[in-house]
């Protein structure tokens, strides 16, 4: 067995039953032997789409899968969607293979590439110590959360493994929690028991096992409202006290809630600028506090008064057991009734401003959320219209909900919902886009029919880049070069063959409600005519961070 073979097979037995890439004469080889170990392939059709295809599949799933890649250019081609996976500390192992000769057109630096997008790298340097280093690369992806590029030269991949090799090959053990000090249990009990309005933000390290069931008891003890980052939305779907999201989604009477009080801890959650509206819902008088199992991300976006390092679920039934009678605190029915009538965003009050020509986005998610079945898991694209089906389509829990947003590219959101499809195929995959991000992801339009995958792609679509239309249009700079002719989306979409519908209307969502009703023998695009007459609320806080 050839070591490109046996890097392949080693990928699968240390645990990767998932891979997504687009196959090239270097990678060509290690590919088909994953496949031939039992791994799953799905070969997108650009390796930007495989990248975030592969980052969206571990979110929700909660596995190490695996992207793979040809030489220069294919690595080149991912590195976006390999920076949005390092950035958010995605669980990821990125197999190129290498061209080691400065002379060759292939060559790229690619240890440095991966660096320069917050990635760490590993490389195969022997035939002998292939097995283990490819292992290692799973490992280290697992237990530090981090997207590692597996470098195989090409040079290394004809040489042979000695025999037996593959017998050392086995899975990682699974990540241990970080259990926290007694002292710092101690004093973050200690201001719980102080706290008058106390409110928890949860973020991703919260969504593993058992994290909801560890904070709603503990915020049900101590009467603490709960809240969650953009990436962990769902996570308390259904309680009574939950705020949803907290931060530039953050609904009116939410942030008023959030601004009030007097205790706010962050439970694997940066508390970054997105999160705290860049500290403006942090109340003057607030405690902070901040709860991770990585040392390194305590105070690293704002000041704490207290750190804990520990895991989240861990630390929650720890400051639980750490005793203190039950307060009322934040949840007093005046805030139980505010909640109840005004937390969500289609329980505000608007004006609607559809014509006959185009469609109100706030309208139109409102009654897809309606339309579409309950059990859905949303991926969304960047850019002026995503707060609306972040916000206003409900998602069953926290893997309904997949946002790959931390390096703010467009062009990921229809990538994105593939891999949060595959990852859970028992919900219908709904994929939001502006018709930015959905002209330069339509490749794989192609990858969701040949998938044979039940998707609702909703495009709003403003023949523009929003963002920046309602960002410089106000100071009167020209916009010819953010705004386009009209695009028919839909007759797009049909080339690829899905089924499709141009809504200007409410009226006509009926064909999508005829979809949902029938056979979803193919995917459907919405190619939605949204008003542009106004920015999103959202956009003024995005801004900000610039």
């Amino acid at each position: 067995m050839n070591v490109a073979e046996a890097v392949g097979r080693a990928l699968v037995a240390a645990g990767v039953e998932q891979v997504f890439g687009v196959v090239g004469s270097g990678n060509f080889h290690p590919t088909n032997a994953m496949v031939a170990a039992g791994a799953r392939f799905v070969a997108a059709r650009h390796e930007g789409g495989a990248a975030t295809m592969a980052d969206a599949y571990a979110r929700i799933s909660g596995t190490v899968p695996a992207l793979s890649v040809h030489q220069g250019p294919g690595l080149t081609n991912a590195i976006t969607g390999i920076a949005e996976a390092a950035k958010s500390r995605t669980p990821l192992v990125v197999l190129a293979a290498e061209v080691t000769e400065p002379k060759s057109n292939f060559y790229v630096d690619q240890e440095a590439l991966a660096h320069a997008v917050g990635a760490v790298t590993e490389r195969i340097t022997s035939a002998e110590d292939a097995v283990e280093q490819t292992c290692a690369a799973v490992r280290r992806a697992l237990h530090e959360r981090r997207t590692v590029l597996l470098n195989l030269p090409l040079p290394v991949q004809s040489l042979d493994v000695p025999d037996g090799a593959l017998a050392q090959a086995a899975a990682p053990p699974e990540r241990v929690p970080v259990e926290p000090s007694a002292a710092e249990v101690t004093a973050l009990a200690r201001l719980l028991g102080q706290a008058r309005h106390p409110v928890f933000v949860a973020g991703r390290g919260a969504r593993g096992p058992g994290g909801r069931d560890a904070l709603e008891a503990l915020a049900e003890h101590h009467g603490a409202l709960l809240a969650t980052s953009a990436v962990a939305r769902g996570l308390f779907h259904g309680n009574p006290w939950s705020l949803d999201v907290s931060g530039g989604f953050a609904s009116p009477v939410a942030a008023e809630l959030i601004q009030g009080a007097d205790l706010i801890v962050g439970w694997g959650c940066a508390l970054n600028m997105w999160t705290m509206r860049h500290g403006r819902l942090i109340g003057p008088e607030a405690t902070v506090v901040q709860v991770d199992d990585d040392a390194s991300a305590l105070g690293a976006h704002r000041a704490l008064d207290l750190g804990v390092t520990g895991d989240v679920t861990r630390t929650a039934r720890l400051v639980l057991d750490a005793g203190g009678g039950p307060r009322q605190g934040y949840r007093t029915p005046e805030v139980g009734a505010d909640i109840a009538a005004r937390v969500r965003w289609r329980d505000v009050p608007y004006e609607d401003t559809s014509g006959r020509e185009r469609i109100d986005p706030r309208t139109l998610s409102i009654a897809l959320d309606d339309i579409l079945p309950g059990e859905r898991v949303v991926g969304v694209d960047s850019g002026n219209f995503m707060g609306y089906p972040s916000m206003y389509l409900s998602v069953p829990d926290q893997h309904g909900f997949c946002f790959t947003q931390a390096f703010q590219a467009i062009g990921l959101g229809l990538a994105t919902t593939i891999g949060a499809a595959l990852a859970r195929p028992d919900r219908l995959p709904v994929a939001a886009l502006g018709d930015g991000g959905a002209l330069m992801g339509a490749a794989d339009l192609d990858t969701v029919r040949r998938l044979g995958l039940p998707m609702v792609v909703v495009v709003y679509n403003d023949d523009a880049y929003g963002a920046e239309v309602h960002h410089f249009g106000p100071g009167g700079h020209p916009l010819d070069l953010v705004e386009f002719p009209p695009t028919d989306i839909a007759a797009v979409a049909r080339g690829y063959g899905f089924e499709a519908v141009t809504v200007r209307t409410r009226a006509d969502l009926k064909a999508v409600a005829d979809w949902v009703a029938g056979p979803r023998s193919a995917p459907l695009l919405i190619d939605a005519k949204v008003v542009r007459d106004h920015g999103s609320w959202w956009l003024e806080e995005a801004f900000r961070g610039h």
